[in-house]
């Protein structure tokens, strides 16, 4: 079996970028885990996403399906694909995530109107934060 260590640095990019303790990812029968040497890691600073403004407010919640950066747009300079008091669709793309360089839409959960957009370009997510509430 060849390594892959082109692969292998550009996860170790993520644990640094994401803050995270290891990552995991799987190809087939092919499986590769990267980890941080704890010891060497006296202190460890877990990000969690501020949700208590979210938790005040009432609507439906579209939710990160998927940890990693936010994108309001297909491409840098391009229109979002939606703005507050846009009229959505059940399944229509309101933003992409994206993570290990795979670009992942992120579909409306339900129909409804963009009350409020959570995250802001290029901000890192966490699977579960909620990033846009409906009305």
């Amino acid at each position: 079996m060849k390594i892959d260590k082109k692969l292998i640095k550009e996860l170790k990019d993520y644990l640094e970028e994401f803050d995270l303790s290891e990552i995991e990812y799987q190809d087939g029968s092919k499986k590769i885990k990267v980890a941080k040497n704890q010891l060497s890691q006296p202190s460890v600073t877990v990000h969690k996403p501020n949700l208590a403004s979210v938790k005040e407010e009432s609507g439906t919640k579209i939710t990160s399906p998927i940890i990693g950066t936010a994108y309001l747009a297909p491409e840098p300079g391009a229109k979002k694909f939606v703005e507050i008091g846009n009229q959505i669709k059940k399944g229509q793309t309101v933003m992409i995530v994206e993570a290990m360089k795979t670009m992942n839409h992120v579909p409306a959960t339900s129909d409804g109107v963009v009350k409020k957009i959570l995250v802001q370009d290029g901000q890192a997510v966490e699977f579960g934060q909620t990033l846009i509430l409906l009305k």
